[in-house]
């Protein structure tokens, strides 16, 4: 009987209006705010997250040595190519502290890549946002919410532009 009232009260207290999620709180997971952070670029730039509401942000945690990670990179990079006009930012943070800086910069040039490659020297941002695996992938609307996780990969180029294409509508016209 115990169990069966304990249950009922879970269920009657449970909170039903996603309050958590929009009362500002930053986890690192699906319908809450994204944790705000400030890295530099391979070129000494300091991009902070929070300084990019307004867009909607793909952040994108890897490494050289992942071979999933550089299997998905022409496609990020053909995303970005394709929507960056649109209000589409790519951050892909480099697990520096995990990584070689020089094969990070060399995996970078050789593959071209355009959009912000960004150092996680310390490990802050792959502690922040529980990084577990490589590559982790965050869809990040305008209003700074997390609203995909995708852990592993690659990430077919279709599934990423499906989901970029969520996220850019919604943003204000």
């Amino acid at each position: 009987m115990m169990l069966l009232l304990g249950a009922v009260w879970i269920w009657y207290s449970r909170d039903t209006t996603q309050a958590a999620s929009k009362g500002g709180k930053a986890i690192p997971r699906t319908g809450f705010y994204a944790p705000d952070f400030s890295l530099q670029t391979l070129q000494g730039d300091t991009i902070t997250l929070s300084d990019l509401r307004g867009q909607a942000v793909v952040i994108n945690l890897w490494a050289s040595w992942c071979p999933p990670c550089k299997a998905e990179m022409p496609a990020l990079q053909r995303v970005h190519e394709d929507f960056s006009t649109s209000g589409l930012v790519i951050l892909a943070v480099n697990a520096t502290n995990q990584d070689d800086l020089k094969a990070a910069e060399r995996f970078v040039g050789e593959n071209g890549l355009t959009f912000p490659i960004l150092l996680d020297i310390n490990g802050e941002v792959s502690r922040a946002y529980q990084l577990r695996s490589l590559p982790t992938t965050f869809f990040v609307d305008p209003d700074g919410m997390i609203q995909e996780v995708v852990v592993g990969g690659p990430m077919a180029e279709a599934l990423l532009r499906v989901r970029v294409e969520r996220l850019l509508g919604d943003m204000p016209q």
